[in-house]
C-alpha cells in the first residue's frame, strides 16, 4: 500500500517555515462552544466509561431525528445506526463486513484517498470509474453500467465529493439508482459533507430513493460540519443485518468510540445548525473567491458547489500534478495537493482546500499568480527562441 499523497506532502510542509498551506481538509473554525462545553460538563460529571458498543443510545436517537429533519431518512437508532471511530471506521467496517474475497467495489475517481486501501485490506477488488471534468465529475449511469460485472458487489459514492467539490443532484442519483436496482448491487455513500453544499438546494442521499435505503450504508459524521475533526466521531446506517455484522467486527477492533466526543455530539445535533449554516455561508464565500481568482488568473477549474475544495486543471504546464504541486511549494512556498493522489483520473489537476482564512488564501493566491505566470512567460520565451 502506498502512503497517502495528502500526508506526504503535510509532512514536507511541517518542516518548512513560511509555507501558506492549503492542503489539509480540515476546517480552521474552533468546535462550536455549546459543543466544547457539553464535553467539558461530561468530564465533569466523571462520564468517562465505555458506551455500548454501538453508541449512546441518545446520540444514536439524535442522529436518527436529525438524519429525518434535513435529509428525509428514516433509521432505527436500536437496529440500524452505530456511531464510529470518524467516518474513516465506518467506511473500514462497512467493507469488511460486506466483502468476500474477490469481490468487486466499484470507485468513482478522483476520490479521498481510503476507499483503495480498505477494499484491498478486506480482500476485495477495486474497479476504478475515471470521472470527467467535463460532466462536472458527476458519475452518470452509462459510465456505471459500463463498470459493472458478474463480480461487482458495492458501488462506493463520494459525494459531495472530495477532492473535486462535485456533487450529485437528485435527477443524477436517480438514474444511478436505475443501474443499481437492475444489477443489485450494494452502495456505500460517504456523506461527510451533506451539510456543506451551495446549490441552494439541500443534500439528497441515494437512500431517501425508493428500493435503496435497504442496500446503502450511509456514512457521516461531524468532522467536516462541526469542525470536530480531533473529536473523531462519525457513524454508519443501514439495513439492521448489515449493521449487526459491523457492530461485531467493531465490538472486537474498537469496543466504542469516545465516550467524551459522544455526549458532545448530542449537543451539536441538537442545538448547533445555526453554527453550521454560519461556517457553510463563510466557505461558500470563500468559494466563490477562489473561483473569480482562477478566472482573473485564466487557471480552468469547474465551478464545484459542495465540499471545500477547488481542482483545478494544470495541464497547460506541461508537467505532472506532482511536479506543478512540488515546484510550487519548493519556489513559492505553497502547498496543495496532487490530483493523482486521488486516483489516476485526477492527474492534471490539483486540489485546493478552502477551509482556511481569507487571509490565507488571499497570500496563497498571490504566490500561486506569481507562480503560473513565471511559467508561461518561460514557455513563452522558449517558444520564442526556437522559432528564431
Amino acid at each position: 500500500m502506498k502512503p497517502s499523497g495528502i500526508r506526504k506532502f503535510f509532512d514536507i510542509v511541517s518542516e518548512m517555515e513560511d509555507v501558506v498551506s492549503l492542503g489539509v481538509g480540515e476546517p480552521d473554525f474552533d468546535t462550536p462552544w455549546a459543543i466544547r462545553d457539553e464535553g467539558i460538563y461530561s468530564l465533569e460529571k466523571g462520564r468517562t466509561f465505555y458506551t455500548s458498543n454501538a453508541g449512546l443510545k441518545q446520540l444514536r436517537e439524535q442522529i436518527a431525528l436529525y438524519l429525518h429533519r434535513r435529509f428525509s431518512l428514516n433509521y432505527d437508532p436500536m437496529k440500524e445506526i452505530f456511531v464510529t471511530v470518524g467516518g474513516s471506521e465506518g467506511i473500514d467496517m462497512a467493507f469488511r463486513a460486506m466483502l468476500n474475497p474477490g469481490d468487486e467495489v466499484l470507485v468513482p475517481q478522483p476520490c479521498y484517498v481510503s476507499y483503495v486501501p480498505c477494499v484491498e485490506l478486506a480482500g476485495g477488488r477495486v474497479v476504478p470509474i475515471p470521472l470527467k471534468a467535463e460532466n462536472q465529475f458527476r458519475l452518470t449511469a452509462q459510465e456505471l453500467l459500463d463498470a459493472v460485472t458478474e463480480k461487482t458487489k458495492i458501488l462506493v459514492l463520494p459525494f459531495p465529493n472530495n477532492p473535486t467539490g462535485a456533487v450529485m443532484e437528485r435527477e443524477d442519483l436517480e438514474k444511478i439508482a436505475e443501474v443499481i436496482l437492475e444489477k443489485d448491487l450494494y452502495v456505500l455513500s460517504d456523506e461527510i459533507y451533506a451539510e456543506l453544499t451551495y446549490t441552494g438546494n439541500r443534500h439528497v442521499s441515494i437512500a431517501e430513493l425508493p428500493g435503496m435505503a435497504e442496500r446503502t450504508i450511509v456514512i457521516n459524521g461531524f468532522s467536516k460540519a462541526y469542525a470536530m475533526t480531533g473529536w473523531r466521531l462519525g457513524y454508519a446506517c443501514g439495513p439492521k443485518e448489515i449493521i449487526a455484522q459491523m457492530i461485531k467486527i467493531h465490538q472486537y477492533c474498537i469496543m466504542c468510540a469516545p465516550t467524551t466526543s459522544q455526549y458532545a455530539a448530542v449537543t451539536a445535533l441538537r442545538d448547533c445548525d445555526d453554527e453550521v449554516a454560519r461556517m457553510r455561508e463563510a466557505y461558500n464565500m470563500r468559494r466563490r473567491f477562489l473561483m473569480y481568482a482562477f478566472e482573473e488568473m485564466g487557471l480552468p477549474c469547474f465551478e464545484p458547489f459542495g465540499a471545500f475544495y477547488v481542482f483545478p486543471c494544470i495541464r497547460e504546464f506541461g508537467m505532472t500534478s506532482e511536479e506543478f504541486a512540488t515546484k510550487l511549494l519548493q519556489e513559492e512556498h505553497v502547498a496543495v495537493v496532487p490530483g493523482d493522489a486521488f486516483g489516476d483520473s485526477g492527474e492534471g489537476f490539483i486540489r485546493i482546500s478552502y477551509a482556511y482564512s481569507i487571509d490565507n488564501l488571499k497570500a496563497a493566491l498571490k504566490r500561486i499568480d506569481h507562480f503560473i505566470t513565471r511559467l508561461r512567460e518561460e514557455a513563452g520565451t522558449g517558444l520564442s527562441e526556437e522559432n528564431v
